[in-house]
């Protein structure tokens, strides 16, 4: 068996609708689904123009060579400072112990 739609499928099914409609709705009818799809083109088409352009910017991020003058310097202190507050800390627990 083919799955396919076969000529006399498609002659049943004008008849029928012909039957359920009338001759005389159907061009309304017709006009009305092609009104529908226009408005439903336009919607679409819209919505896909205003997710576009809300996209955010894509941002990068400042590169390491680009780090203001003195910032390795910065980093070292902090980091001295953060060993000098472990020292004070293992004496604090010794003293407790």
């Amino acid at each position: 068996m083919l799955n396919g739609l076969q000529p006399w499928h498609v002659i049943i099914l004008v008849l029928l609708v012909v039957l359920l409609f009338g001759a005389k709705r159907l061009p309304d009818a017709a006009r009305s689904i092609g009104k529908s799809m226009k408005i439903f083109r336009a919607e679409t088409k819209d919505m896909r123009e205003e997710e576009t352009a809300t996209e955010p910017e894509k941002k990068e991020l400042p590169s390491a060579t680009a780090q203001p003058a003195g910032t390795d310097q910065q980093v070292a202190d902090l980091q001295r400072q953060l060993d000098e507050l472990k020292k004070q800390q293992d004496q604090a627990q010794k003293h407790a112990s």
